[in-house]
């Protein structure tokens, strides 16, 4: 059996396998031969037990999904919350580090008026005043405006023939504020209308209702003991 078969390899002569990706006659690349691919096998129709299976899977990750999502809504609030607390507390710290400059202010406005700001002191009351500005201090008040006791604050009163309404006539003190808080109402001297001053006097001389006693002179009864007997 081996003698034949040596005997065929010499007849049939060596195999030669040409496994060059570069064709040496045509210098192109040559395609690798297709295998084929291996059968898949026949899917199997799934059985009640993997149904049931798939559906427990499904409703877990359902669960998981809802659980998530709450986690994730619950964050938001407590960031929303954290960001609306820190704000809150950073507006009264500045509302109460500015309401102590307030009367620093005061001084500098009354100096304005006198026509004391001056030299240095007016580059340091110019440079403290655009400071508070930034921080967002705002001042108001100003004569002529209708009286409003949310942002007035009224020290003086007097009637006049030149309103038609209780009006800030003059401004003894500006008011200051940061956004929509007060921190100090404008104070303020105010003038009424002279009409009005005939209705208050016509109402405080209006008499007074006497009792129907009084009225009808009946006297007051005696006191027991009265009579003068011991």
């Amino acid at each position: 059996m081996t003698e034949r078969r040596d005997d065929a390899e010499e007849r049939q002569g060596p195999v030669i396998r040409d496994k060059r990706r570069i064709d040496p006659e045509t210098g192109e690349v040559r395609e690798p031969a297709a295998t084929p691919a291996p059968e898949s096998p026949t899917a199997k129709a799934p059985s009640g037990a993997d149904a049931d299976k798939a559906a427990k899977l499904e409703k877990e990750l359902s669960e998981r999904t809802a659980d998530l999502q709450r986690l994730q809504a619950e964050y938001s609030n407590y960031r929303k919350r954290v960001d609306r607390d820190r704000a809150a507390v950073r507006e009264q710290a500045l509302a109460y580090v500015l309401g102590e400059l307030l009367p620093v202010l005061d001084d500098i406005g009354r100096a304005r008026e006198h026509e004391e700001l001056t030299g240095g002191f007016k580059q340091i009351a110019e440079s403290l005043e655009g400071i508070v500005g930034k921080l967002g201090l705002e001042s108001f008040g100003e004569a002529g405006e209708p009286f409003d006791p949310n942002v007035h604050e009224a020290l003086m009163h007097s009637y006049s023939d030149e309103v038609t309404e209780p009006t800030a006539v003059q401004i003894l003190q500006s008011g200051y504020r940061i956004g929509e808080r007060t921190l100090r109402p404008a104070r303020v001297a105010v003038a009424e209308p002279t009409a009005d001053l005939g209705s208050d006097a016509e109402a405080a001389s209006e008499p007074e209702p006497e009792t129907a006693g009084a009225a009808d002179g009946a006297k007051p009864d005696a006191e027991p003991g009265g009579d003068g007997e011991d």
